[in-house]
């Protein structure tokens, strides 16, 4: 699962990209309780979500031209600049290029060959996220791509990644782990399936709550919408993806307690 060890090519930063950061901090502090915290006079409004004090997202204006309201999944790297040169090569889009943000670290966002958007943070100061694997904060991502294999083939080209079949029954479902780690469970971050009709191409987040079916009318009383409502999905827990009032998509994850 993700975790804040944060080894290459894992999960440690998301952020969103919003219209109107007002109305998505009410949004997400009706649904998850999060407080959201300014980066600064400098920081081009940047900000940070908070849960209890500690940061699990960020949220910054949109800034790219016709730019969708959306959620983004950062891989950590240990060179930014050489996974830019590596995206390129391998057939993806460097869309911003490898930037520093003062001390805290240097970050990229790409597009992948299957048009899945994606970044990469290079850590300074800032390692990633303060909080994971608990109610409102991350607990996955997972990638919808309608070429998966072409998509396999160019993240472990990057990242190194190894993969495993799932072990739901029935499924077919990819589970991501990073290279390193010897324990599948916990080097796994993530997994890959193919395009839904209803969910966007790219990386979908997953946040993990108590109770899916009470945040998913939390998500429609604040004004967002229910893409998929809550499943149970064996020995993994209840799912559900929902839509913030902007159409940025996340998923909710209510664990199975495991014995």
């Amino acid at each position: 699962m993700v975790s804040t060890d944060f080894r290459t090519g894992s999960p440690n930063w998301i952020d969103l990209g919003s219209p109107d950061l007002a109305e998505s901090e009410l949004f997400y502090g009706a649904v998850f309780g999060w407080t959201f915290e300014s980066g600064g006079p400098d920081a081009g409004g940047y900000g940070f979500f908070r849960n209890e004090g500690r940061t699990v997202a960020a949220a910054g204006p949109l800034t790219e031209a016709e730019a969708l309201p959306a959620w983004t999944v950062y891989f950590r790297t240990e060179d930014a600049d050489a996974t830019a040169a590596a995206v390129a090569e391998a057939g993806g889009t460097v869309r911003v290029p490898p930037s520093d943000v003062m001390e805290e670290g240097r970050f990229a966002q790409f597009t992948d060959p299957t048009g899945g958007n994606f970044a990469v943070w290079r850590p300074g100061r800032t390692r990633g996220l303060e909080a994971v694997r608990e109610p409102g904060a991350l607990c996955w991502a997972e990638l919808h791509t309608s070429d998966l294999a072409k998509a396999l083939r160019f993240y472990q080209r990057l990242f190194g990644w190894r993969t495993r079949g799932s072990e739901v029954p029935g499924v077919d479902y990819t589970v991501l782990c990073t290279a390193e780690g010897s324990d599948p469970f916990e080097a796994s971050f993530g997994g890959a399936a193919g395009v839904h009709p209803r969910v966007n191409v790219g990386w979908l987040v997953h946040f993990a709550v108590a109770d899916a079916l009470l945040t998913a009318d939390q998500v429609r009383k604040a004004g967002g919408s229910i893409v998929i409502p809550p499943e149970q999905v064996p020995t993994v827990g209840r799912v559900a993806v929902l839509a913030d009032p902007f159409g940025a998509q996340f998923a909710i994850l209510e664990p199975e307690p495991r014995r």
